[in-house]
């Protein structure tokens, strides 16, 4: 470990000279702008204009004996240096590291420009964020929408006192909520978007009621970010997108069982789409007939699953929610797939 954590008032202080954070902000968003991001003028100019560097006061790199830690207010310069330029490169930092665990982490910026793109918010939106992390994703949230219409949930109280220290030294204040982030914060429901920016096993039933008709919830399951559309207060549906997302797991959410993968072709675990499908239907499939499966259907991509939730059943699908191809979402005991009705 790098030495103990400091308080954020101790590392808030004096930092780097405005030009220089503000020219590395701006490097990084020409890195994602070049890359297919930012395409919506809005999302670009939070970027450009809410500092990262503020929510990153110290981050954790990792070494051969665990982490290191990288801090703002180190005394050699050339530390300082490093500390900048990680904190404006497009890569995901941790930054709450408990017994050699990782518990919080600051996501990859690219990715989260992805995300925030395809939560497809519009003005006047009200957002539920679940995992408020460093605050800076909420502060890009505030940016576009408002902090009055962003609310943003955590467990652990250090991380919500943590966040709110950041985003009130950027300027915003939405309201940070101390809470299990599976029941999400009815005091302020209903929201028209929900985003997860943690891993899940299922989707809560409560991000489901506390969203309007018509809103989205996008959140990591598996190792793919499903986007759901709430069509009533117990039913949403919804597709992958294609895009890869690795994410810190919910905490106090389930926790499924690895996979028994003694059983599997040699080599079938260098495809990443089929990790993300076995790890998708952990649980429920036996991880040779999911190799099976995916060979049959000739190697599917993220996009052609799926997911639906209604009522106390939900279920994950491949190319449809009422096709023979489903299992239910976190099962146990089964070695084939199942219908819906099965659950």
């Amino acid at each position: 470990m790098g030495g103990e954590d400091r308080t954020d008032s101790e590392t808030d202080r004096p930092g780097p000279r405005t030009d220089t954070a503000a020219a590395a902000r701006a490097a990084l968003v020409r890195a994602i702008v070049a890359d297919g991001g930012l395409g919506d003028p809005a999302w670009r100019a939070a970027f450009e204009e809410v500092p990262r560097h503020l929510f990153v006061p110290y981050y954790y790199t990792g070494t051969g004996a665990g982490y290191e830690r990288v801090w703002c207010d180190d005394p050699d310069p050339r530390v300082r240096d490093r500390w900048l330029s990680g904190a404006y490169a497009d890569t995901p930092l941790a930054t709450r590291v408990r017994d050699g665990a990782l518990i919080s982490s600051s996501s990859q910026p690219s990715l989260m420009a992805r995300m925030l793109d395809a939560l497809d918010v519009h003005d006047g939106d009200e957002v539920l964020e679940i995992g408020a992390g460093t605050g800076y994703n909420a502060a890009l949230l505030s940016h576009r929408l408002g902090e009055e219409r962003v609310t943003t949930v955590d467990l652990d109280p250090e991380i919500t006192e943590s966040a709110r220290s950041h985003l009130a030294a950027a300027g915003y204040r939405p309201a940070v909520v101390t809470a299990d982030g599976a029941g999400g914060c009815p005091a302020r429901a209903p929201y028209d978007r929900i985003l997860a920016t943690c891993s899940l096993a299922a989707v809560p039933p409560a991000w489901v009621a506390h969203c309007r008709p018509g809103g989205l919830i996008l959140a990591p399951l598996a190792t793919g970010l499903i986007s759901l559309r709430v069509l009533g207060p117990d039913h949403a549906e919804g597709r992958f997108l294609h895009t890869a997302a690795y994410f810190v797991p919910l905490r106090g959410g389930p926790v499924p069982e690895p996979p028994d993968t003694g059983l599997l072709p040699q080599g079938a675990l260098r495809h990443e789409l089929f990790q993300f499908m076995l790890t998708l239907t952990a649980g429920s499939v036996e991880p040779r007939a999911a190799y099976d499966l995916w060979q049959s259907a000739h190697r599917p991509g993220r996009e052609r699953f799926g997911v639906t939730v209604r009522g106390d059943r939900q279920w994950a699908w491949l190319d449809s929610p009422d096709g023979p191809r489903t299992w239910p979402l976190g099962s146990a005991g089964t070695d084939v797939p199942l219908s819906p009705g099965e659950g």
